[in-house]
């Protein structure tokens, strides 16, 4: 399926000039369509218009002719469809100083609002009230997608069928492929608690306990997944899909991944403070686990391995600490609402 844009000539907005919103700003232009894309820095804005690269968030991508860079959200507020890029803790600020309009809003931010614990369609809905809501989530490396190789994720839609039957034309394009679901909550909740497992899963790494130690806390973790989605509503089969299980294998897997390599330097020793010093882009699973193992404990749902990467993430146990725990956990069935 070819993108609907490069037929009628309408433009896609990103709203978010990082790694992931410039690759996908990449992809919309791969058959030639426009893209318009905001960016906070106005040297970053010179820098896209002018080298057509990124430097800062994705270097070594040379950026299409048809992708135009703006600091003023204003120009992307008569655009029908706006990929939604910000982190999710500025979700709530961008989006309130957004014109008012009808429009699809597609998310594509992966987190949980620090503070009030909403997830980002909650977030979206109070501050841009009139627009039709969808989430775009699924097992993404920015770098790859701006390469242009294959991608296929999960695009959820708030309005159903006939949201869909607009947005997948507009957003498809021959090396990104969409799948339809209705969940967006499940959708949602699966791209923000693989964040935290992917810094479980780096810590591991940087401790050298191998690919079975590996392996083991991702089936686990995807267990946690599960337990918190179902109790929020969400569709066991949507995390069971590219924006569950298919995003978490992915992103406790490689270094490429922001979370992972956050875990891996508290694996090797370093404090959060010093592992997240001086990074230009976000490891949103920082800033997500802490209110993730806040709803969970007061919700009773048993999360112990993103309550273990909250502890260290805080500095209140080492790195072997937590694994021992870990381990040290009661024997028990495999399968049950325990962990």
């Amino acid at each position: 399926m070819t993108g609907g844009q490069a037929q009628d000539g309408r433009m896609i907005g990103v709203i978010g000039a990082g790694a992931w919103g410039t690759a996908l700003a990449q992809a919309m232009a791969s058959d030639g369509s426009k893209a318009l894309i905001w960016a906070r820095e106005p040297e970053l804005v010179a820098e896209i218009n002018g080298a057509r690269t990124n430097g800062l968030y994705l270097p070594g991508a040379r950026l299409a002719e048809t992708i135009r860079a703006t600091g003023d959200l204003a120009e992307l507020a008569g655009l029908p469809v706006l990929l939604v890029v910000t982190p999710a803790q500025f979700l709530a600020s961008v989006l309130a100083d957004l014109p008012a309009g009808p429009r699809d809003l597609v998310l594509c931010a992966k987190g949980i609002e620090a503070g009030s614990g909403r997830l980002m369609a909650d977030v979206a809905r109070d501050a841009a009230p009139g627009a039709n809501l969808a989430v775009l989530s699924g097992p993404t490396f920015a770098h790859e997608v701006a390469a242009g190789l294959p991608t296929a994720v999960t695009l959820a839609c708030a309005g159903g069928e006939s949201q869909w039957a607009r947005l997948a034309p507009a957003i498809s394009r021959p090396m990104l492929r969409p799948y339809y679901s209705d969940d967006v909550t499940g959708a949602e909740i699966g791209g923000a608690v693989k964040n935290v497992l992917a810094i479980a899963c780096g810590v591991v790494d940087g401790l050298k306990l191998g690919q079975n130690a590996r392996a083991a806390l991702i089936a686990r973790g995807y267990a946690e997944m599960l337990r918190f989605g179902v109790a929020r509503g969400a569709k066991a089969e949507t995390l069971a899909g590219l924006c569950g299980l298919g995003d978490l294998v992915l992103t406790c897997s490689s270094t490429s991944s922001r979370n992972f390599s956050l875990g891996k330097a508290l694996g090797e020793g370093l404090s959060a403070a010093e592992a997240l010093a001086g990074k230009a882009s976000v490891a949103e699973g920082a800033h997500t686990a802490p209110v993730l193992a806040e709803l969970a404990s007061r919700e009773g749902i048993a999360m112990p391995i993103v309550t273990a990467v909250n502890r260290l993430l805080r500095g209140e146990a080492s790195a072997g600490a937590v694994v021992a725990e870990l381990l040290a956990r009661p024997l028990r069935a495999e399968q049950g609402g325990g962990a």
